[in-house]
């Protein structure tokens, strides 16, 4: 008996992929789908013979025989429904970013917590065969003390008419971020520009900045003539590069750093010293199945008491925190926001 009976609301662009993994998981039934444009619902239901279809999201809400919701819908519906969902005591998996706003995404949280459910976060790469391999030399000291997080997304198009491209594209950037460096950050400094009419931001900068010297950096653009998704990340110890876009060594493991001394044999101005390393460069074997379908398990296996979940609800928070942060630096031409009233930071 499948133990795990799914509805999905939004068959667009990345509600196929969700059905897609969903019906083949042998732990689960997607039992309805829904999309306010019925013919896209009824393609996916055709496909994959989906007994429900409808173009009205309270009947999959409602549905008895249906217990775990997922949203696939434009950003700002994502708090509503998913608030109703959880009162209905569903369990829920919520599309990026998880609410358009930070009081929002920890209100979802909190209720998730009283309805005893769980709350999910689609942050499909942070389940990448890369970004599980990059965590992993993290936490066993590999890379060293953390210097930096530079990342790149890039690409020409495709322009979203409900949020700009930081909320588009940087909840990406946020989410590998805050599972790999697994601080709080201090402050946000953004700076963005629109063009061609828009009436959004389509290339962004934005600046993260934790305790002592570490900092983080995501540049986003909707208006690049090739396609970039690019991370690296350096260390005390090494330093990795994460091309998602690079069909063979998407991750390189990087020997390379420096020291800082004295040379006792010259005047006290003149005494620092630098000292390069530079050794092997090695490119792991990763695990490559997609990474939604790691995700998907993961999701099914904690709804069944049987795994943590890798990215709850707050995990989704903290990514929003940066992006309302970030956006109110924008707001006021790059300046240095301090972040305030953190998120609860429950796993990372």
């Amino acid at each position: 008996m499948r133990a795990v009976r799914v509805g999905v609301i939004g068959c667009g662009y990345w509600g196929p992929n969700l059905v897609r993994n969903f019906v083949r998981h042998p732990l689960s039934q997607v039992e309805a789908v829904c999309d306010v444009r019925y013919e896209r619902a009824a393609r996916v239901a055709s496909e994959y013979h989906i007994p429900t279809v409808t173009d009205r999201a309270s009947d999959v809400l409602r549905a008895p025989d249906v217990n775990v919701i997922i949203i696939a819908t434009p950003s700002f519906t994502h708090y509503e429904l998913a608030k109703t969902a959880l009162q209905a005591g569903k369990h829920v998996l919520v599309m990026k970013p998880l609410a358009t706003r930070l009081a929002d995404a920890e209100e979802l949280c909190e209720l998730a917590e009283r309805q005893g459910v769980l709350l999910a976060v689609d942050h499909t790469f942070v389940f990448t065969g890369a970004v599980r391999r990059m965590k992993e030399l993290i936490v066993a000291g590999d890379i060293g003390d953390l210097y930096y997080f530079d990342s790149v997304r890039i690409n020409l198009g495709l322009f979203q008419t409900d949020v700009n491209v930081v909320w588009d594209l940087a909840p990406h950037d946020g989410a590998i971020m805050d599972h790999l460096i697994r601080q709080d950050p201090v402050a946000v400094s953004a700076v963005g520009a629109s063009h061609g009419g828009s009436p959004t931001e389509n290339i962004a900068y934005v600046t993260v900045r934790y305790e002592g010297s570490l900092i983080g950096h995501v540049h986003v653009n909707w208006l690049a003539p090739a396609k970039v998704r690019r991370t690296i990340v350096g260390g005390s110890k090494r330093m990795m590069i994460y091309d998602d876009v690079e069909p063979s060594e998407e991750l390189r493991i990087y020997d390379k750093g420096f020291s800082i001394g004295a040379d006792p044999t010259v005047e006290p101005e003149y005494q620092q010293m630098i000292s390069y390393r530079s050794g092997d460069m090695h490119a792991p074997q990763l695990d490559t199945r997609e990474a939604l379908a790691v995700e998907v398990d993961n999701i099914i296996e904690a709804i069944l008491g049987k795994e943590r979940l890798v990215v709850d609800g707050w995990a989704g928070a903290r990514v929003v925190r940066i992006l309302e942060v970030a956006q109110r630096s924008i707001d006021q031409g790059g300046a240095v926001v301090p972040v305030n009233g953190a998120a609860v930071p429950k796993t990372r």
